[in-house]
């Protein structure tokens, strides 16, 4: 990969900071200038070395940029564009981390319609529940997916550089259309997030909340694990991919409403078979998604 010379990250917490980190680790980046809505978030992130400069306005930061990373939350992505817009250079790679496409691209389509051809669309399936500058890691992306959801408008080298941008972080690159993406991610990552953020809600605001979590354990730790995550980038999320989202809660309240019937029928057989089911295919995914490391290495 041919060395960025100025990097802009609009965002530069957990995602924005990972790809900051990554790339200057692998000394693929020059000069990398953060920009944001907060000042003490970039004040940090310069203080801890993921960024090298903050910049207080577009017009400073485009400057002689190479390449552009947006990664704040998707609600804030029309207005960024529209905003990046007026300053934008012929030749510049805009890439982003939303989790949702659809309505990144629209925003795109609206706003950058002068630059389509260098405005590629991204997504990296990494993440944690803590945000913020001091949780970006280098190592981050290490073998873990980015789905690049490219534009029939845009250029094959402009393609080519945001996967190697990727590639350097060391993710694994996949592609799909931004329809695809969005359905097949209602279904394993916002759904699993709402219904996280629904049941740590629904305990919290009990009159014994204090006691049913003293007695939860390590089973409910990692069921609600993803329910420590950045509020506003999931309301986001889930706002911005209610239509697959909801259509993927409808087959779940389906499901809840069967195991309910069941319940209350006193099914035992049935309802070993939905768990038997639900066990075997979840110990086939995590065999082949996180396969066992052989002793000694």
């Amino acid at each position: 990969m041919d060395k960025i010379d100025k990097l802009v990250v609009c965002g530069v917490g957990l995602i924005g900071g990972s790809v900051a980190l990554a790339l200057r680790r692998a000394r693929l980046v020059n000069r990398i200038v953060g920009v944001g809505r907060r000042p003490e978030p970039l004040a940090m992130a310069r203080q801890l070395g993921v960024i090298d400069e903050i910049a207080t306005d577009w017009a400073d930061a485009l400057d002689g940029a190479s390449v552009v990373l947006l990664a704040m939350p998707v609600g804030q992505m029309d207005a960024v564009a529209a905003a990046i817009a007026p300053h934008l250079a012929p030749g510049t790679i805009v890439t982003d981390a939303g989790s949702t496409k659809r309505d990144v691209i629209e925003a795109i389509y609206r706003h950058l319609g002068a630059h389509l051809g260098t405005v590629v669309p991204a997504h990296p399936i990494a993440g944690a529940e803590k945000s913020g500058p001091a949780a970006a890691q280098a190592e981050l992306y290490r073998g873990r997916k980015v789905v690049v959801t490219p534009l029939p408008e845009n250029t094959p080298e402009a393609v080519a550089r945001v996967r190697e941008m990727w590639a350097a972080c060391g993710a694994v690159l996949h592609e799909m259309s931004p329809q695809e993406h969005d359905r097949v991610f209602a279904a394993v990552s916002h759904l699993p997030h709402l219904l996280a953020f629904g049941l740590v809600h629904d305990l919290a605001g009990r009159a014994n909340a204090e006691q049913l979590f003293s007695y939860a354990a390590s089973g409910f730790r990692d069921f609600t694990r993803v329910a420590g995550s950045h509020p506003e980038m999931w309301r986001d999320i889930c706002l911005a991919n209610r239509h697959s989202l909801l259509a993927e809660l409808d087959a779940y309240l389906s499901e809840l409403a069967y195991l309910r019937a069941l319940l209350l029928d006193g099914n035992g057989p049935s309802l070993e078979a939905v768990f038997a089911d639900a066990s075997r295919a979840r110990n086939e995914w995590a065999d082949k998604a996180f396969p066992a490391t052989p002793s000694g290495e």
